[in-house]
C-alpha cells in the first residue's frame, strides 16, 4: 500500500499545515485541492473545480465544507479559514492526530476526545464528482456533525464577489444549485441524515497565496444550507457534489473502484522501486485526461500541463508524453496523443496552446512541433507500431518541408549551415518565453542551442523512420540534412574560451565571437540537450565538458538553474507581483523538469547509472512539501530551493521518470565487453 505520512509537526504548525496542500484529479481536466489545514490559501483550492468542456471550462462550484462536531456536549470545529484582517479561526488543525495519503487520497483523523474521525476526499474517475466521507472509527458514543458548504460558481482563475442569487432547490436528502440561468447545476448529496435549507452569503475569505503573488486575494462564498447527521461508532457517511445530471455511483462502491484504480497503476511499478516512485506514478496519472470536441464528447486524449492553471500545451505534452504514458506502457493513450496534436499541424507547426472552447489554438513556439519528433520516437521504440508511423509520415514530411523554406515567426532553416533560426522581435517562441508587458525577457532570436539538438535529432529520427519504411528517397534526403547539421553544430555552439556552448548564435543580440558571429555566451541549461538527447552530437571531451559546467553551475538537487549565479541579471528567488516573477523566471529560476536530462547526459559521459539516479533522488525529499505526492513546476534558485509556481507540474513528473526508467534499465543490463 503506497503511502505518504506526514509527521506531527506538519500538520498542528498552522503555517505548515497552511503551506502543505493535496490534490485530486478527475481525468477530465477536474480536480479538487487544498490544504492541509482545510483553509483555502488559493483561488485555485475547491471541493470541486469542475472541467466541462474537458480540459477546459474548469469551474470552480464548491470551494470548500467546513465540518463541525457535537460529541459528549462538547463542539469541535473542523475547519479552517482565513479572513481579510488575517484572523485564521477556527483551527481545526489543532485537533489533528494523523495526516496522510492513502494510494494518494487524503486522509485527515481528528482526535475529539476519546473519539476518532477520519475524514476522506476522493474523485471520481471520468465524472465531475468529488465524495467527501467521515468514518467514527472509534467512540464511547455516537456523535453529532453538522455539515456547511461554501460554493460559488466561477471560471477558476476568477474571485467570487458576493450578493447575488443562487437558485437552490430541494432534492432527496441534499439540493441542486443552478448559479446562473445558463450556468451548469450541481447537486450537494449526503448518503445518510438530512439537508436544512438556509441561504446566506458568507464574506472576505482571503486566500493568502494569490496577495503573495500581487494579485487580488478576498472572495465571498455562498452557502445554500446545512447537512445534519447523527454517526454511531464505526459508521460511514458521504457528502457528495457533482456537476453530472445522472445518480452519483454509491461512496463505497465509487472508493473501492478508485482504490482499484489508483493499486493497479502502482502494481506497474517494480517491487524494487524506491516508495517515492510509486508516488510518482500516482502523480503521473492526474496529467493525463480527456479531450472533448465542440459537441462537448469525448475525441481524444491529451495531457495537461500542470494544476492548478494550466491546460494542455504542446510543448510540455510532447515533453513529458515519454514519462508519463509510454514509461507505464499505455501505447494506446500515447498513440491518441498524437494523432490529436497531428491533426491540428499547421503551416508546419503543432499548437503549444489549446485555449478554452470556440477558441483557435495558439501556434506560437519553435520548440513544441520538434519535441513532437521526440515524443514519437519515444512511442515507436517502445511499441513498435509500424502502422502510426506510416500514418503520420506525409505529416511529418510535410513540417519538416515547412521549416527548411520557412513558417511562422522567422522559423526557417539557414541553407548555408542547415542549422534553425527562429524567433521574430517581440516574440518569445523557446521555452524560456517569459514576457513582461512588451518586455521579452528572454528574446533568444537567431540560433538558439535546444532547438537545433532537437532539430537534428528530427531529421535523424526521419532518416531513421524513412528506411524503416522503404521509403529510400526521403532516407537519403533526411540523412544529407541531418550530416549538415551535425557538422555546423559544434563549430557553430562550441565556445573554446568558456568550454562550454553558446546559448543563442547568430543572435539578435550578444558580442560577435573569433569568427565574427554574434553569440549569447550566457550559461544555461539548453546546452544539456545537446548530450541527452543521444545523437552525438559532440565529442566525448566536448560532452563531458558540457555536463560538468551544467553540474558545476547550475545544478541543485531538485533541478537545473536557468541561468548561472556569477551571471549579473541573476535572480535567486521568484517572488512578488506578475511583473517580478515573470523577470525571474528564467533568470536563474531553478526547473525541476530539467534534471532529468541532465542526469541522462551524465550517464552518457560517465556510465555511473548509480550516481546519476542518484541525482534524481535529490526531489524525493521533495514529496513532503508543497503539494504532497508530486513534483512542482520550480525552485528559488538560492537555498533552501524553496518550491514556487504551478504546484504539480507534468513535465518535472514525467522527465524525473522517464530518466528513472532508463537508468534502472541500464544499471541492471550488463556490462558491455
Amino acid at each position: 500500500m503506497d503511502q505518504l505520512t506526514l509527521p506531527r509537526s506538519d500538520f498542528v504548525d498552522q503555517e505548515s499545515a497552511l503551506a502543505h496542500e493535496w490534490l485530486l484529479t478527475n481525468g477530465l481536466g477536474g480536480f479538487a485541492c487544498g490544504t492541509v489545514a482545510q483553509a483555502n490559501t488559493r483561488r485555485y483550492h475547491g471541493l470541486l473545480v469542475a472541467a466541462l468542456a474537458p480540459p477546459g471550462e474548469r469551474t470552480v462550484m464548491v470551494a470548500k465544507l467546513d465540518a463541525t462536531v457535537s460529541y459528549q456536549k462538547r463542539q469541535y470545529e473542523l475547519a479552517c479559514n482565513e479572513y481579510a484582517d488575517g484572523t485564521v479561526a477556527p483551527r481545526g488543525f489543532s485537533l489533528l492526530a494523523s495526516f496522510h495519503l492513502e494510494e494518494g487520497i487524503p486522509v485527515w483523523t481528528y482526535a475529539l476526545a476519546d473519539a476518532r474521525l477520519e475524514e476522506r476526499i476522493w474523485m471520481a474517475h471520468g465524472r465531475n464528482t468529488t465524495y467527501v466521507s467521515f468514518t467514527l472509527s472509534h467512540a464511547s458514543a455516537a456523535l453529532d456533525l453538522s455539515l456547511l458548504p461554501l460554493c460559488t460558481y466561477r471560471d477558476y482563475h476568477a474571485h467570487t464577489q458576493g450578493g447575488w442569487s443562487l437558485e437552490v432547490a430541494a432534492e432527496a436528502r441534499g439540493c441542486r444549485v443552478t448559479a446562473l440561468p445558463n450556468g451548469r447545476p450541481y447537486r450537494l448529496l449526503i448518503d445518510r441524515g438530512k439537508f436544512v435549507a438556509g441561504a446566506e452569503w458568507y464574506w472576505h475569505f482571503r486566500h493568502r497565496l494569490e496577495a503573495e503573488r500581487g494579485l487580488d486575494a478576498l472572495e465571498d462564498l455562498f452557502r445554500p444550507g446545512t447537512f445534519q447527521a447523527r454517526l454511531a461508532p464505526h459508521e460511514t457517511l458521504t457528502w457528495i457534489a457533482t456537476a453530472e445530471s445522472e445518480a452519483p455511483m454509491s461512496a463505497p462502491a465509487a472508493l473501492a473502484e478508485e482504490l482499484a484504480r489508483r493499486r493497479s497503476l502502482i502494481a506497474q511499478v517494480t517491487a524494487a522501486a524506491p516508495p517515492w516512485i510509486g508516488s510518482l506514478t500516482l502523480a503521473a496519472d492526474q496529467f493525463i485526461v480527456a479531450r472533448a470536441g465542440a459537441d462537448l464528447k469525448v475525441t481524444g486524449t491529451t495531457i495537461i500541463a500542470g494544476y492548478p492553471w494550466f491546460t494542455d500545451w504542446g510543448r510540455d505534452t510532447m515533453i513529458a508524453l515519454p514519462g508519463l504514458v509510454l514509461a507505464r506502457q499505455r501505447y494506446a493513450e500515447a498513440a491518441a496523443i498524437l494523432r490529436t496534436f497531428a491533426s491540428y499541424a499547421s503551416e508546419g507547426m503543432l499548437p503549444n496552446r489549446f485555449p478554452e472552447r470556440g477558441a483557435a489554438p495558439e501556434y506560437n513556439t519553435a520548440d513544441a512541433t520538434l519535441w513532437y519528433f521526440h515524443a514519437l520516437s519515444a512511442y515507436v521504440d517502445a511499441s513498435g507500431d509500424q502502422d502510426l508511423l506510416r500514418e503520420l509520415f506525409p505529416v511529418l514530411v510535410d513540417i519538416l518541408e515547412w521549416h527548411r523554406r520557412g513558417t511562422r515567426f522567422g522559423i526557417k532553416v539557414d541553407a548555408a549551415d542547415g542549422l534553425l533560426h527562429a524567433g521574430e522581435p517581440g516574440v518569445q517562441v523557446t521555452w524560456m518565453d517569459a514576457k513582461v508587458g512588451t518586455q521579452v525577457i528572454t528574446p533568444r532570436i537567431g540560433k538558439p542551442v535546444e532547438i537545433n539538438a532537437l532539430w537534428h535529432f528530427a531529421l535523424a529520427s526521419m532518416a531513421r523512420w524513412a528506411q524503416l519504411l522503404s521509403k529510400q528517397r526521403f532516407a537519403k534526403q533526411f540523412e544529407r540534412y541531418a550530416a549538415q547539421a551535425a557538422r555546423s553544430f559544434a563549430r557553430a555552439f562550441w565556445c573554446e574560451a568558456r568550454g562550454y556552448l553558446y546559448d543563442v548564435v547568430d543572435a539578435a543580440e550578444g558580442t560577435p565571437d573569433a569568427t565574427g558571429r554574434r553569440a549569447d555566451a550566457s550559461l544555461r541549461p539548453n546546452q544539456i540537450f545537446a548530450v541527452s538527447l543521444g545523437t552525438k552530437l559532440l565529442d566525448a571531451r566536448r560532452a563531458r565538458a558540457v555536463v560538468d559546467v551544467c553540474g558545476r553551475e547550475l545544478l541543485t538537487p531538485v533541478g537545473l538553474r536557468s541561468l548561472a549565479a556569477g551571471d549579473p541579471r541573476y535572480v535567486g528567488t521568484y517572488q512578488g507581483g506578475p511583473a517580478e516573477r515573470d523577470a525571474a523566471y528564467h533568470q536563474g529560476t531553478v526547473w525541476a523538469w530539467l534534471l532529468g536530462p541532465f542526469a541522462l547526459a551524465h550517464f552518457r559521459v560517465y556510465q555511473d547509472a548509480g550516481y546519476a539516479l542518484s541525482l534524481l533522488a535529490g526531489l524525493a525529499p521533495h514529496l513532503g512539501e508543497g503539494c504532497l505526492a508530486t513534483i512542482g513546476e520550480i525552485f528559488d534558485g538560492d537555498a533552501p530551493h524553496a518550491p514556487r509556481g504551478c504546484f504539480a507540474q507534468a513535465w518535472s513528473v514525467a522527465q524525473t521518470l522517464c530518466a528513472w526508467h532508463t537508468l534502472t534499465r541500464r544499471a541492471a543490463a550488463p556490462p558491455v565487453e
